[in-house]
């Protein structure tokens, strides 16, 4: 995703302290044994969001249910939706949902950044009320949001918004919102440039104008950094990157350290905004995190 990216790039410092090596989860490397059973599964299905059908995956884990679940969200446009990682944390236990918002990827509908939280909060909801073929595979009560660049910033207000939630990650959340540092000619060629990555993206309300007068319109509302509620009530993990967006992911955990929250977990990588040859790294830390939840997995297979 290159949004906003080379228009602060240079305007930012990067304070987050470097990765450190870890041990590599199984579950990053090993396939478990078969479980004839109860194996895992790949279910796609038709997400009902508001008067649309979006297109989604939950990949189940092995074992007997229910399983805790990662909603997994990814970025503008989607090139990199993270599906590796997805398969990861399946390995670990963990069921995973991603899906594609409305208007990109062959999701029917408009895409906006507005869809993409409405599109967010479907999901969870679905999850809390799935249907019947899959519910006994999903733990209602053990759900972690995971986001992506834009998808970190829709992670960020899921987690605010539901107090619920086990826990919230953010992966180099984009910070989508209207900044006196970034012009209007910048944004628009920005966005032009993201949506020329793929033909996914409907060209309907989703032009470069349309979505810029969108965070424009929207002000303070769309800055997920001064979004608390849950995220002030359960664990998160911010990770960054040499990407140019480190200074939002730095600055959503101040602002939440400010008001008195410790359970904060803050990594730096030094790679790219896709993680390009820190992938291993990125699934060790995802899952070492998981497995510290209260009430979360770890697959059975990998003691």
């Amino acid at each position: 995703m290159r949004l906003v990216v080379p228009l602060l790039a240079s305007l930012i410092g990067l304070c987050p302290a470097v990765v450190q090596a870890q041990p590599v989860p199984a579950a990053v490397t090993m396939d478990p044994p078969a479980d004839k059973r109860n194996p895992p599964t790949l279910y796609s299905f038709a997400l009902p969001t508001h008067g649309v059908n979006i297109n989604a995956v939950l990949l189940t884990a092995a074992g007997p249910g229910p399983h805790p679940t990662v909603l997994l969200l990814h970025g503008f446009p989607g090139n990199e939706q993270n599906l590796d990682l997805a398969q990861a944390i399946r390995r670990d236990g963990w069921n995973v949902l991603t899906l594609h918002y409305r208007g990109s990827w062959g999701s029917p509908g408009d895409f906006t950044f507005t869809h993409v939280r409405e599109g967010a909060a479907a999901a969870l909801a679905w999850l809390r009320h799935p249907s019947p073929d899959a519910a006994k595979a999903i733990d209602k009560d053990r759900i972690v949001v995971v986001g992506h660049s834009m998808g970190g910033w829709a992670a960020a207000f899921t987690g605010a918004s539901d107090p619920g939630l086990l826990a919230t990650a953010v992966i180099s959340p984009a910070p989508i919102n209207a900044r006196p540092d970034v012009s209007r000619a910048a944004l628009v060629k920005s966005l032009d440039e993201n949506m020329g990555a793929t033909a996914g993206m409907h060209a309907l309300v989703a032009t470069p104008d349309g979505l810029a007068n969108e965070v424009t319109a929207a002000g303070e509302s769309f800055d997920f950094t001064k979004a608390k509620g849950g995220l002030s009530q359960h664990p998160l993990l911010v990770v960054t990157s040499d990407d140019g967006l480190a200074f939002a992911g730095e600055a959503l955990g101040s602002a939440l350290r400010a008001g008195g929250k410790t359970d904060i977990t803050q990594v730096h990588m030094a790679t790219d905004h896709s993680y390009s040859d820190h992938r291993i790294a990125l699934e060790t830390t995802v899952l070492q995190w998981l497995e510290t939840l209260p009430g979360g997995a770890k697959a059975a297979a990998f003691g």
